[in-house]
C-alpha cells in the first residue's frame, strides 16, 4: 500500500516501508513516473509505475519491449479501475497495432503484481524477471500509455500528441533515459515537422493570399494584366509546395503502419485532387468573350474557395496531430485572422470603387445621350 500525495513527484514520493526503490525516472510524457530497483546479478527488476492526473474512466499501461523501440512486441502491464471500484491489473503481450490489450503471458516472468487507484493516480507494482544479460549495457526499451474506457472495456488510445511520444530507452545500471528511436525517431519527427510546414504554408497561407490577389487587385485597371500573372504564380507555387507536403504525408503514413489519421488523410487527398483538376482546367479557360466563360468562372471560383476552406481546416487538423507548442497554433490563427481582416477591408473598398465607377459610367452615358439628343435637333 502506498502513501499517496497528488503533488508528489519522483524525488519526494514516499512509499510504505515494504516498497523502497533505488532509482526513479520522471517520464517525459503523460504525467508518469517509474520507480525501480534492478538486481543485475539475478536480472530482477522491481518497479512501481505511477500514472498521475487521471480523469475517471481511464486505463494505463507500462511495458518493456525486448525486440524494438516501438509498440509491437511490447510486454505490457495494464491496469484500470473497474465500475465496482476494484482495480484490475494484468499482463498483455502486444503483437500488433490493432491490439485490444487482451490478457496473456509475457515473454518473461512477472510476480508480485498489484495496483492501487487513489487521488486520480494509479500505482502499479510488479517484479519482472529479465535476462541476466540484457545486452546494450543494461538498456531496455520502455513504452507507457493511457486511454479511455467504455464501462469495463478498453478503448484504443489516442494516436496523436503525447500518446505517440511516450516511449524511451532506460539504462537500468546508470539510470540514464532517452527518447526512443535515436536518429530514426528524430528523423520521423523531422519529417512530420517538414510535412506540417510545407502544407501550412501552401494550402493554409499561400492559397488564400492568391485568392485575395485575384479578387481585389483586378479592380485597379492599372494592375491589369499583372494581377493575373501574380495570381497564377502564387497559386502555382502553393500547388508545387503543397504536393511536396502531400508526398511527405504519404511517406509518413507508409512508415507508420497502424497509425491512421483518417479525416486528415481524406481531406489531404481531396485537396490534392481538386487542386490538380484546377491546374489542368487553366489550360481549358475560355476567352473572356466566349459564351461558356461564365460557367468556367463559376466552376473556378467554387473549386478555388473549396480548396481554401479545406486547406485551412486541414492545417488545424494537422496542428492537432503534431501538438506543437501553443505559440505555433496561435501564430497560424493570427495569420488567418489578419488575412480575414485584410479581405474584409478590401471587399468593402472594392464595392465602393465598383459602385462609384458604375455611377460615373451611368452619368457619362446619360450625358452622352443628352448631347446626342441636342445634336439631333440642332
Amino acid at each position: 500500500m502506498t502513501t499517496l500525495s497528488f503533488a508528489q513527484t519522483c524525488s519526494n514520493y514516499k512509499f510504505s516501508s515494504n516498497n523502497v526503490f533505488d532509482s526513479c525516472n520522471d517520464l517525459p510524457y503523460l504525467d508518469s513516473f517509474l520507480h525501480y530497483t534492478y538486481e543485475s546479478s539475478t536480472g530482477s527488476l522491481h518497479i512501481a509505475y505511477r500514472h498521475t492526473k487521471l480523469t475517471s474512466g481511464k486505463w494505463v499501461a507500462w511495458a518493456v519491449n525486448p525486440t524494438s523501440t516501438g509498440m509491437v512486441g511490447a510486454q505490457a502491464i495494464v491496469a484500470y479501475p473497474q465500475s465496482d471500484g476494484i482495480v484490475r491489473v494484468y499482463t498483455s503481450p502486444i503483437r500488433s497495432y490493432q491490439t485490444s490489450l487482451q490478457e496473456g503471458d509475457l515473454s518473461f516472468n512477472v510476480s508480485a503484481l498489484s495496483a492501487t487507484y487513489q487521488n486520480n493516480e494509479i500505482v502499479v507494482l510488479a517484479s519482472l524477471k529479465l535476462s541476466q544479460d540484457l545486452g546494450n549495457g543494461g538498456t531496455i526499451n520502455t513504452v507507457w500509455q493511457d486511454g479511455s474506457m467504455s464501462g469495463n472495456s478498453l478503448l484504443p488510445h489516442p494516436t496523436s500528441g503525447n500518446n505517440v511520444r511516450s516511449l524511451s530507452t532506460l539504462n537500468l545500471v546508470s539510470g540514464v533515459s532517452a527518447a526512443a528511436g535515436g536518429a530514426g525517431g528524430s528523423s520521423k519527427l523531422r519529417k512530420r515537422n517538414i510535412h506540417g510546414i510545407l502544407n501550412g504554408v501552401s494550402w493554409g497561407i499561400m492559397m488564400p493570399i492568391g485568392a485575395i490577389i485575384a479578387r481585389y487587385l483586378r479592380v485597379a485597371k492599372s494592375a491589369d494584366p499583372a494581377w493575373f500573372y501574380i495570381h497564377v504564380f502564387c497559386q502555382a507555387s502553393a500547388y508545387i509546395i503543397g504536393v511536396a507536403g502531400w508526398a511527405t504525408g504519404l511517406k509518413l503514413g507508409g512508415d507508420s503502419p497502424g497509425i491512421q489519421y483518417s479525416t486528415h488523410r481524406a481531406i489531404g487527398i481531396t485537396l490534392f485532387s481538386l487542386a490538380t483538376v484546377q491546374v489542368f482546367a487553366m489550360f481549358l479557360r475560355p476567352k473572356p468573350e466566349h459564351k461558356h466563360r461564365l460557367y468556367w468562372n463559376i466552376y473556378h471560383h467554387t473549386i478555388g474557395y473549396t480548396i481554401i476552406i479545406l486547406g485551412v481546416v486541414n492545417v488545424f487538423k494537422g496542428l492537432g496531430i503534431l501538438s506543437p507548442k501553443k505559440q505555433w497554433k496561435n501564430a497560424y490563427i493570427g495569420i488567418i485572422v489578419a488575412l480575414a481582416i485584410v479581405a474584409t477591408l478590401l471587399e468593402a473598398f472594392t464595392w465602393y470603387v465598383v459602385i462609384k465607377r458604375r455611377k460615373l459610367e451611368a452619368k457619362t452615358a446619360q450625358h452622352g445621350a443628352s448631347n446626342g439628343a441636342r445634336s439631333q435637333y440642332a
